[in-house]
C-alpha cells in the first residue's frame, strides 16, 4: 500500500497520497482524512482499490463521508471518489499481463498436512458487528474496522475479562443501524459511531458498564433511531 502511495505521489497534480483502511487497519480513511483536511489541501480524491468492489461499497462510504464531515464541522474541501478500478478500461491488459506473466510464478509444492489444534478462547466477552443489509448501507465496515483497530490497539483480548470480536449476519433492529451486540449481557446498541466505540470499549467492556446513551433494550415496541439529545427512545 504505501508503495502505492509512493508511485501516486509522484503522478502530475498530485501534491501528498495517503495509504490508508476502510475496514479494519491503520491509518483509518477517517483519521488519513481528518489528517489531510488539518493540512488545507484544496481538495481530496479517494482512489478506492477494493477487488471486488461490493455493490454497497459507495453507498456506505459516501454515508460515513458525510457523517465524519458532520462531527468534525467546518473546513473540509471538496471530496471526489474514483470509480470502480475494475470498471477502467485498463484493468484489462493489466489483468492479461498478469495472466502472460504466470509462467514465472514459483510453483507451489503441497505440504504433508498437519493434524489440526486450536485453543478455545478464554475471553469471556463477545462483541458482534452486524454486516446487514441496513448497517452495511450505513457504514457498519468502518465501525467494524475502528473496533478492530481499538482491539489491537487496547489489546482487548488480554484486558479486563477479555473481548473477541466478530461480524454477524441480520442482528434484528435494522432500524437502529449500524448495530452492534455486546455478550454476555446482550446488549443492543444502535446508531453507532467511532465515538460510540470508544465509549462502548472504555465503559462497557473495560468497566463493566452498559454505556445508556447508545443501548437499546428489549421493551415489547418498536424503538426508533434517537439523538442522543433525547431520552424517550420508543415509538409505535
Amino acid at each position: 500500500m504505501q508503495r502505492l502511495a509512493r508511485m501516486a505521489a509522484r503522478l502530475p497534480g498530485v501534491a501528498q497520497a495517503t495509504s490508508c483502511f476502510s475496514e479494519q487497519g491503520q491509518p483509518s480513511l477517517r483519521e488519513a482524512l481528518l489528517d489531510l483536511r488539518d493540512r488545507s489541501f484544496t481538495s481530496i480524491l479517494i482512489v478506492p482499490l477494493v477487488l471486488p468492489m461490493e455493490p454497497g461499497f459507495m453507498n456506505w462510504l459516501t454515508r460515513s463521508l458525510k457523517r465524519w464531515q458532520t462531527e468534525a464541522a467546518g473546513g473540509w474541501p471538496p471530496i471526489r471518489v474514483t470509480r470502480d478500478i475494475a470498471q477502467e478500461r485498463h484493468f484489462e491488459p493489466l489483468l492479461a499481463a498478469l495472466i502472460e506473466g504466470a509462467a514465472m510464478a514459483p510453483d507451489i509444492v503441497p505440504e504433508k498436512e498437519k493434524p489440526a489444534a486450536s485453543l478455545v478462547p478464554a475471553q469471556k466477552r463477545r462483541v458482534l458487528v452486524c454486516e446487514g443489509g441496513a448497517c452495511n448501507a450505513a457504514g457498519a465496515d468502518a465501525i467494524w474496522g475502528h473496533l478492530r483497530n481499538e482491539q489491537q490497539r487496547r489489546k482487548l483480548r488480554a484486558s479486563g475479562s477479555g473481548t473477541m470480536t466478530a461480524k454477524s449476519t441480520c442482528l434484528g433492529p435494522c432500524a437502529l443501524a449500524p448495530v452492534v451486540q455486546v455478550f454476555p449481557e446482550g446488549t443492543y446498541y444502535g446508531g453507532v459511531t467511532e465515538a460510540a466505540i470508544d465509549r462502548i470499549v472504555e465503559e462497557h467492556l473495560l468497566g463493566d458498564r452498559v454505556v445508556d446513551e447508545f443501548a437499546y433494550h428489549p421493551t415489547g415496541r418498536k424503538q426508533r433511531l434517537r439523538d442522543n439529545t433525547h431520552s424517550d427512545p420508543t415509538g409505535d
